[in-house]
């Protein structure tokens, strides 16, 4: 698959951070999740994250949202501690769309009822609220779908669903866990696309995950590594693929981008 990077606009990107994880640690039980793990997103940054199965990304996510709390370390949003903020102030006072792996969407409602149904909850005008329905539906070419029950989609119909649920309420950090799980090739292209389109045109800083690591380093500025809790390796994705501690610990000796 061709690298799409070279289509991105750099010159808007900041080094300003607008979200940072610092010193942060988390058990369950006795088993630890996170060990004082760092992370930084700069304004109008994609980020990645790598790691095996059970490494904590996913952790990272809930942290951010505020579905978990750390056991130790503060989380920043636009320079804000917002550590006992619960989860509605974190997604409405600061601008936060989470895409989940699974789900994110209504399973009865039509495409239009799913983005109807958000838009009433966090945009108060109605005649605006028509436009950034339409805008949306337009935007991820589902007119033609949008009367269509969203259990009834295809996985990458879906995926477009979920991504344009998320931006109903025009958030300025956007989460995506695993986005090209089970998706073809060409939906995943598709897919990368519309992340650095995101970035590029709507100023939306953005982290994702996924264990497609080629699919995903094909879309990112820069990506870490977390292995046993921490953060081993991170960098450009032609600088991380030859850091030793990136290939000890997950790409291996063999691993290319292309």
């Amino acid at each position: 698959m061709s690298n799409i990077k070279k289509f991105r606009i750099k010159s808007f990107k900041e080094k300003k951070s607008i979200l940072s994880l610092d010193k942060i640690s988390l058990k369950f039980g006795k088993k630890i999740i996170l060990d004082n793990l760092n992370l930084k997103l700069n304004n109008g940054q994609i980020l990645g994250l790598l790691g095996p199965n059970g490494a904590g990304k996913s952790t990272i996510f809930n942290l951010i949202t505020g579905l978990l709390s750390p056991d130790y370390g503060k989380i920043t949003i636009d320079t804000k501690v917002v550590n006992e903020y619960p989860i509605y102030q974190r997604t409405l006072k600061y601008n936060i769309g989470f895409v989940p792996q699974y789900g994110g969407y209504f399973h009865d409602l039509t495409v239009y009822e799913n983005l109807q149904a958000i838009a009433e909850i966090t945009i108060d005008s109605q005649s605006y609220r028509m436009e950034k329905i339409d805008s949306l539906i337009s935007k991820f070419e589902l007119d033609p779908i949008r009367d269509i029950k969203a259990d009834l989609l295809s996985g990458g119909q879906k995926k477009k669903l979920v991504i344009a649920i998320a931006l109903v309420s025009d958030p300025k950090i956007l989460l995506l866990d695993e986005p090209f799980a089970a998706l073809d090739v060409m939906t995943i292209k598709t897919l990368q696309e519309i992340i650095v389109n995101l970035q590029s045109n709507n100023k939306i800083s953005i982290i994702l995950c996924d264990h497609q690591a080629r699919d995903l380093l094909a879309c990112v500025d820069t990506a870490v590594i977390i292995h046993n809790g921490k953060v081993v390796a991170q960098g450009t994705p032609s600088s991380l693929i030859q850091n030793i501690e990136a290939r000890n610990a997950y790409f291996g000796d063999s691993f290319k981008i292309s």
